[in-house]
């Protein structure tokens, strides 16, 4: 059955239409945390953060279904459903952040947050770091993985991303290289002053999740934030993987320590319905509006707004921020205690229920080693556990559950991982 769909999604879907795994996975339901195939066989999805308060949840269906069957209209109408969400969204950020457009993808958002930042300016240049994603449009893609391509172009400028693990100046201090760092940030802002393009804003993941969440030196992400204002440029955080308690808290740049000017939500925010925002302060959204003809038939829709609120109360009512602070803080521990044993294990970072464990190669030059990540990963989907490989080598384990991941889940996952890692 597998080889058969496949030849159909070859045929209607294109031919490299991407797919998990060597053995491809297929499912047909979902509850939770659990995942289905047609057999019955359950799997644990430890990837996923779309269904961000689990598969199917049903505070979720039921808010989907009484919208649906009741008004779903375009946002040309006056609704109070979305105003409603919009405040409750707005709400959970700083008071700089006021207003809210709403779209239905994180390409989308990305687009709507870096054209805000270039009305707001006046100018054109966006700097990233070298091994970011945050869309798949033409205008976004110039950003994804510069160092790895040849998409770079005259209005953007990419840094090395900031990490501790394989730093730009090795033997340097924590301090000495946040300083290394955020010289990459000037030289990058000067190259845009001195051009046509001139500097618009920074743009950066929370927690630098496709980089491979690494450990960031303290200070960088506050000082890369000032430098960015204090060059007229305004700040954009991708909260796409980050937010919504990803980590523990609301937002990932609480946990980084910056305050940004425009922030990116998406893919967790509708559980499964698409939905996505673009945030600022009413000054940045205002100048948007005024600029454009900004719409998008399905968004600030009041099936958006009443599954969107439907995920925010669920995310409160079950105090899930503390759950994923609490089962995230003991995984990692736990993961870490594997590492002595292990050569093969050279960093396990990252927060909350976001965390990354990276695989080398046992010959003391931390040579990444895909082939043995990719072996565990689907050695994991055997035993029933749905991970993936990141990071910019495409070497780091990744573990990303709905946020409905309890200590049983953890404890039946690290059950499974060592009996992973002792067959290798």
């Amino acid at each position: 059955m597998t080889a058969e769909l496949l030849a159909r999604r070859d045929t209607l879907l294109g031919t490299g239409a991407p797919l998990f795994y060597t053995t491809p996975l297929h499912l047909v339901r979902g509850e939770g945390v659990y995942l289905y195939d047609p057999d019955g066989r359950r799997y644990v999805d430890m990837y996923n953060n779309v269904p961000c308060i689990g598969h199917a949840n049903p505070d979720v269906v039921e808010a989907m279904a009484r919208q649906q069957g009741t008004l779903n209209v375009h946002s040309r109408y006056l609704h109070e459903g979305i105003l409603d969400f919009a405040e409750r969204l707005t709400g959970l950020h700083g008071p700089q952040i006021e207003s809210v457009i709403v779209s239905c993808s994180g390409t989308e958002a990305i687009e709507v947050a870096l054209r805000m930042a270039k009305f707001a300016t006046g100018r054109q240049g966006i700097i990233c770091t070298n091994a970011t994603y945050h869309g798949n449009s033409e205008a976004v893609s110039k950003l994804t993985r510069l160092s790895l391509s040849q998409n770079a172009s005259a209005d953007v400028r990419s840094i090395p991303f900031p990490e501790t693990y394989r730093p730009i100046l090795e033997g340097a201090t924590e301090a000495e290289l946040c300083d290394a760092y955020l010289a990459r940030l000037e030289e990058a802002i000067r190259s845009l002053q001195a051009s046509p393009e001139g500097f618009a804003g920074l743009i950066l993941c929370s927690i630098l999740a496709n980089e491979g969440l690494p450990d960031i030196p303290a200070g960088f992400m506050a000082r890369a934030a000032a430098m960015t204002r204090a060059a007229g440029g305004l700040v954009i955080a991708d909260e796409v993987q980050a937010g919504y308690c990803r980590t523990g808290t609301w937002w990932g740049y609480t946990v980084s320590g910056f305050t940004p000017d425009i922030v990116v939500t998406g893919k967790p925010m509708g559980n499964g319905l698409p939905m996505a925002a673009t945030a600022a302060s009413k000054a940045l959204v205002d100048e948007f509006r005024a600029r454009t003809r900004y719409f998008n038939t399905f968004a600030s829709s009041p099936l958006q707004a009443a599954v969107g609120l439907a995920v925010i109360e669920y995310i409160e009512r079950e105090n899930l921020a503390a759950n994923v602070a609490t089962v995230g803080a003991g995984l990692k521990a736990a993961l870490t205690t594997r590492k002595a044993g292990h050569g093969f294990i050279g960093d396990v970072r990252g927060v909350g229920l976001f965390l990354g464990v990276e695989i080398i190669r046992d010959d003391g030059a931390k040579t990444p080693d895909v082939e043995r990540t990719v072996a565990i990963v689907d050695a994991l989907k055997d035993r029933g556990f749905l991970t993936s490989n990141a990071g910019i080598f495409r070497n780091v384990l990744k573990f990303r559950p709905p946020l409905v991941f309890r200590q049983e889940h953890a404890e039946a996952f690290l059950e499974a991982f060592d009996a992973v890692l002792a067959a290798q």
